[in-house]
């Protein structure tokens, strides 16, 4: 993805559905738990605003970004958290104010970045593209928290293809962050979008194959659904074990949602 141009656009898109959601509810509306334990409506966008910032550091100022790397390693087990919550206590205005300026502050980066420019991160290092497919990613992931929490749905777009491809090309960081070894071949990956066409990913006669719905594979790759809850198969011994492990997401693996009628949930 040599021109990052339709993916930004897309996450503003995603971003600005997600600000119309919150910015009409009420400070009692912030302060609802979403299914991330401990997390209020108020933490989730506390999290994007807070991933936003760390985003533009990382395309802007590399050492600055560095810095933030080393405070999640003094503290892997409470960094994320410790980031919403700071945000969380915020004013929701002001909270909901940070978040769109951070936004738009990264948007502009990843537009003026140099073509080719590779930039640091919690994982591996990201292009421009990428950095804004990551951003949209978690910002669809947390908007399904917080439509949870407020009783709404938000029906599945065309820009879940973005959550689907980098779901798709994180399948050996994900063998990594749990110390396997990824499989040596690729996988042919077959998933139905929304709109019923289907997108697919991988050499067509591979041996190992996933399919199923766009909208299952994503639930899955950011942890918002349990495997047993969703329609997708594998075949192939390996494929099926990369459904157990999926994450499309930098940073350690995540607990994952427990199946329907038990709790449990990730970030």
């Amino acid at each position: 993805m040599s021109d990052p141009t339709p993916v930004i656009d897309d996450l503003r898109e995603e971003s600005e559905e997600l600000d119309a959601l919150v910015a009409r509810l009420g400070p009692g509306e912030w302060r609802l738990a979403s299914p991330a334990p401990g997390w209020t409506v108020a933490h989730q966008i506390a999290h994007l605003a807070w991933t936003d910032r760390a985003a533009l550091l990382a395309v802007t100022d590399e050492d600055g970004f560095r810095g933030l790397v080393e405070q999640a390693l003094a503290a892997p087990d409470r960094y994320v958290d410790d980031g919403a919550e700071e945000g969380a206590r915020q004013d929701p205005a002001e909270l909901l104010a940070a978040w769109r300026d951070g936004r738009a502050a990264l948007e502009e980066a990843l537009r003026r970045a140099t073509p080719g420019a590779r930039f640091p991160w919690y994982g591996p290092p990201m292009a421009a593209a990428s950095m804004a497919t990551a951003r949209l990613m978690e910002t669809w992931a947390h908007g399904l928290d917080i439509a949870d929490a407020i009783g709404v749905v938000r029906p599945p777009t065309d820009r879940l293809r973005h959550v689907a491809r980098i779901g798709v090309r994180a399948r050996d960081f994900a063998h990594a962050a749990h110390g396997l070894t990824p499989p040596a071949g690729q996988f042919r990956v077959e998933l139905t979008g929304p709109g019923g066409d289907v997108w697919a990913y991988g050499p067509e006669d591979a041996p190992q194959r996933v399919t199923g719905p766009a909208l299952d594979f994503c639930l899955l790759a950011t942890q918002r659904a349990h495997r047993a809850d969703l329609a997708l198969t594998a075949e192939g011994p390996d494929a099926d074990r990369w459904l157990d492990i999926a994450q499309a997401f930098a940073g350690p693996p995540g607990a994952g949602r427990k199946p329907k009628g038990t709790k449990g949930a990730a970030r």
